[in-house]
């Protein structure tokens, strides 16, 4: 299993993965999924995945995407994929998980998607405590 390279921007309401990698495949899969799994137990609330770099998926990446984006909505957070290439695109497309995962453009359409949560969810605290 190779390491896999990324960058990581910690914010206060969301961190932001960014990929150094051209291809998310079986040989580095597994470690994402893992640090997925890592950054949900630190209780990060929102996740912006910034596949700007890679230019090919496998199932065992698109599997690491599926497991943090249950993750994530599991607690009422976000998971979101920006920065799409055509190739990723149309995969998601392929396998009809366009409506199951949250996609945005670009990154900051993503972080846009992280504060109208924020909002909402703040709207939801709101309603509950009447």
């Amino acid at each position: 299993m190779d390491p896999i390279k990324y960058s990581t921007e910690r914010h206060e309401a969301y961190v932001v993965i960014k990929l150094d990698e051209e291809k998310l495949t079986t040989s580095n899969a597994p470690q994402l999924k893992s640090d997925f799994v890592t950054l949900h137990t630190e209780g990060r609330r929102h996740v912006i995945l910034d596949l700007s770099n890679v230019k090919y998926v496998d199932s065992s990446g698109l599997s690491a995407m599926l497991v943090a984006n249950r993750l994530w909505n599991s607690t009422g957070g976000l998971f979101i994929l920006c920065s799409l290439s055509e190739h990723v695109e149309k995969l998601i497309t392929i396998s009809q998980l366009q409506s199951t995962l949250n996609i945005a453009a670009n990154r900051d359409e993503a972080i846009q998607m992280v504060f109208l949560n924020e909002l909402e969810q703040d709207d939801e605290d709101e309603d509950d405590t009447e």
